[in-house]
């Protein structure tokens, strides 16, 4: 049995940040969901009427010795734009956020640095507005959202935001990508 480590984070629809995700060697699994809320048990169209205050993040399980928690938020914050608030692309609201959620101090130590870090080094013409939290409850999202575009490759919104974001995880992650 691999031992496995469990980032969580979101960065728009969860059906492009999992499709992307799904294509790294060392993710065992990627899991869609809803965290960052107040109400219990949220489901999709709770979540997204914007009044639970959850996101729509995935919880990654991988493995430690194949990829680090600083691979996973090199891959997340190159598959997502970090500059908009409460949004990605045609999908806008706090469910949309980009966000990080923490599982540990650890984990917490490493984004709040790596997060400084992008905006320090001034990659974005604006300021990162990702928000770092602890992660509370994390739900799993309704069995239709998970392996979304696994299984409708054809939808267009799937061709449109989440092939995209595959292509590139692909390309820029080339030594990283499941043979």
């Amino acid at each position: 049995m691999t031992n496995t480590e469990t980032a969580t984070v979101g960065g728009g629809c969860f059906w492009c940040v999992e499709a992307a995700f799904k294509e790294l060697d060392g993710v065992e699994s990627v899991t869609s969901g809803y965290a960052g809320g107040h109400a219990d048990d949220p489901t999709y169209r709770e979540v997204c009427s914007g009044n639970t205050g959850h996101a729509e993040v995935v919880q990654v399980e991988y493995d430690p010795d194949a990829l680090s928690y600083e691979d996973i938020l090199e891959i997340f914050f190159t598959v997502h734009d970090p500059t908009q608030l409460n949004r990605q692309g045609p999908d806008v609201g706090g469910q949309y956020r980009s966000i990080v959620l923490y599982h540990d101090d650890e984990q917490r130590d490493v984004v709040e640095r790596y997060v400084e870090a992008l905006d320090e080094e001034g990659g974005y013409d604006d300021d990162v507005v990702t928000e770092v939290e602890r992660l509370g409850t994390f739900y799993r999202a309704e069995e239709k959202h998970q392996d979304y575009f696994e299984k409708n490759p054809a939808d267009a919104y799937c061709t449109m935001h989440a092939q995209p974001k595959v292509e590139k995880v692909r390309e820029r992650f080339r030594e990283k990508v499941k043979a």
